[in-house]
């Protein structure tokens, strides 16, 4: 390969065969803000909802997009064994984190390795997530949301006898095993479309919205196989943060629900519930990237109907968030009308004060 081959020709972008743009696929409307019953601002995505190998529901679905940091779990599952006797609690919760990047991410992630391995971590330098009190100025590598999870991985390459030089890189053994942890959930003949660096080094693979889900519907059949469900239900803070959606939502379901964001724009929900037995598994991928309130008026809308309660995101005033009934299956519907994406409405900051014909 040449190396102007790896360089678009054309600012409009090649037609890959296989490969689909987000111009070819039809992104649906899930939210639009309203301001005095005129839409301002909609919101586009996929939502795909999965039990066992049963597609449930999808708007969307079809998207293809990189499963990013959404996919810790199943990478750390690569190590689930080695890492069971020689890590505590919150070292497990941050080797699957995305996290804000606060002090206590920090010394979590350095717990997992020796003072004299931290060169070995290739994390890029970066500034913490979100940012609390004072604000840190210098990048660093620990402060990159991924560093627990790069510090567990390095972990579990000692304990496996691998290699640590190389690990970020696709043809090392890291990479290389977790493609058959995925198809352990999505089949043998599974091959991922595309291979991309992710933004912390490691690489991601290209799926669908619909084979996402099908991920996360199986992590709640598999929670009681090895130590990943019940690590973030025990130190939900440490896997993203003070305010973040994951976190929330993990707090709030008391340990039927495990959630975790993923750049850019998806959330991913897998959820013990009476009516799936064979788990439930919730993509939402939204289409223009990462908007955690958008994400969270969609998260309480569809945790609603399952029974479960999401406070909801900071209130808008004179605008407000209506949720478009198609990202629950239509046996929900109902249960759907009664979820405000308001806690009040207050007429002071709500509404117009005249009605429209007083303008003509």
């Amino acid at each position: 390969m040449k190396i102007n081959d790896v360089y678009p020709k054309s600012p409009f972008g090649e037609k890959i065969p296989g490969i689909p743009t987000g111009r070819d696929v039809e992104w649906q409307p899930l939210i639009d803000y309203r301001r005095n019953e005129v839409s301002e601002n909609t919101i586009h995505g996929a939502i795909a909802w999965y039990s066992g190998k049963e597609l449930i529901h999808s708007f969307g679905g079809h998207v293809v997009c990189y499963g990013r940091s959404m996919m810790k779990l199943f990478y750390m599952k690569v190590f689930a064994q080695e890492l069971q006797s020689t890590t505590h609690w919150q070292q497990k919760a941050i080797s699957v984190s995305s996290h804000n990047g606060a002090a206590e991410h920090i010394e979590a992630a350095q717990s997992l390795l020796s003072e004299s391995e931290w060169g070995l971590m290739q994390t890029p330098l970066d500034l913490p997530l979100v940012q609390f009190g004072r604000q840190v100025r210098r990048p660093r590598r620990w402060y990159n949301n991924s560093s627990g999870h790069h510090a567990a991985i390095l972990k579990g390459c000692r304990l496996k006898g691998w290699n640590r030089a190389g690990y970020t890189l696709p043809e090392h053994e890291v990479f290389q095993s977790y493609l058959e942890i995925m198809k352990n959930y999505l089949g043998p003949e599974w091959r991922p479309l595309r291979v991309a660096r992710d933004g912390d080094g490691l690489p991601t693979v290209a799926m669908t919205v619909k084979e996402l889900a099908q991920c996360y519907a199986s992590l709640a059949v598999d929670k009681d196989n090895d130590w990943i469900w019940e690590s973030m239900i025990r130190h939900p803070d440490l896997v993203g943060g003070f305010n973040r959606l994951d976190t929330t939502i993990m707090k709030s379901c008391r340990g039927h629900v495990i959630a975790k964001e993923g750049a850019d724009g998806l959330l991913g929900l897998s959820i013990v519930h009476p009516d799936y037995p064979k788990g439930l598994g919730i993509v939402i991928k939204i289409a223009h990237g990462w908007n955690p309130q958008a994400s969270w008026y969609l998260a309480r809308g569809i945790l609603g109907v399952l029974g479960f309660e999401l406070r909801n995101p900071y209130p808008l005033r004179r605008q407000k968030a209506f949720l478009v009934p198609q990202i629950v299956p239509e046996k929900y519907l109902s249960q759907l009308a009664t979820i405000p994406t308001w806690d009040d409405w207050d007429p002071d900051h709500d509404r117009w004060y005249r009605e429209g014909d007083l303008y003509v």
